[in-house]
């Protein structure tokens, strides 16, 4: 049952759209005005996540990011501009939302999410949306977000390419599909390959979308399901995916009990300021 009061007449006004939609109506609106959502990255893909989460009426959105605002952002990161070059980018972000809806509180976690905090930092949400570009950071989370218990919406680009899906604990998760990192430098982030900037609008926008069924129960998440996105064909392709039994986190006789050192699994050179363990896209 939902905490939030009946919808004021502004609130009514704001969101009638969703309300008179017979999947979501004044109940399902104040669902949303009740659930908190964790971002994590306040660039390309967590940029349109938030604000659509925003614009929906999402009641708390925490998101996630140490890095500050850099011009070569601004190809893709759309709570960003030009005045905010410099700035910290949860920062930026928090005064973006809060000039589209000033009744979602917006929490700014500026600090890097590590093995040490995410676990505390996890369990105060509902749903957990990965929107970071490097293997440590989605390692991390995905298993955080397992041993929480919490859903895990993830997406990744690169390039014209782009792929989405939700995790659901006890039906999946990334390690089933990825269960090791690829080598260093085998695959190429995004300042190093580019991505078309209009593609992290169109990934971020269907994991919003992705995180409001979750919330509200409707529709069909993808829940087994790994949407494939080629924006240079413009091609939409699902591949069916499913739970390994052999899986090291979610499976029958599973070997990761708690986090671990990601740097370190992922071979990577250890930071010393711990800078490396999250980058958005």
């Amino acid at each position: 049952m939902s905490t939030t009061p009946m919808l004021t007449p502004e609130q009514v006004k704001r969101y009638s759209r969703h309300i008179i939609m017979p999947q979501i109506g004044s109940r399902g609106q104040r669902k949303l005005m009740d659930s908190k959502v964790l971002i994590i990255g306040a660039g390309g893909l967590g940029g349109p996540v938030a604000l659509y989460l925003a614009l929906a009426g999402v009641g708390t959105l925490g998101i996630v990011d140490f890095d500050t605002v850099d011009l070569s952002n601004l190809q893709r990161q759309v709570l960003h501009n030009s005045e905010t070059v410099g700035w910290p980018k949860v920062k930026s972000a928090e005064a973006t939302l809060k000039r589209y809806n000033r009744d979602v509180k917006v929490v700014a976690h500026e600090f890097p999410i590590t093995s040490e905090n995410a676990m505390d930092l996890i369990k105060g949400y509902d749903i957990v949306v990965n929107g970071a570009d490097n293997f440590a950071t989605r390692y991390l989370v995905n298993d955080a977000a397992y041993l929480s218990g919490k859903p895990l919406v993830d997406g990744s680009i690169l390039i014209f390419d782009g792929q989405l899906t939700t995790y659901i604990p006890g039906k999946g998760c990334y390690r089933c599909l990825f269960p090791e990192p690829p080598p260093p430098g085998m695959v190429p982030n995004c300042a190093e390959a580019g991505v078309l900037g209009a593609l992290t609008g169109v990934m971020g926008s269907l994991q919003a979308t992705e995180v409001v069924k979750v919330i509200l129960g409707i529709g069909e998440p993808l829940v087994g399901r790994l949407l494939l996105v080629d924006a240079l064909a413009m091609e939409f392709r699902v591949v069916k995916t499913r739970r390994n039994p052999n899986c090291p986190l979610c499976g029958d006789h599973p070997t990761v009990k708690e986090l671990i050192d990601y740097e370190v699994f992922c071979g990577l050179v250890p930071a010393p300021n711990g800078e490396s363990m999250v980058a958005a896209h």
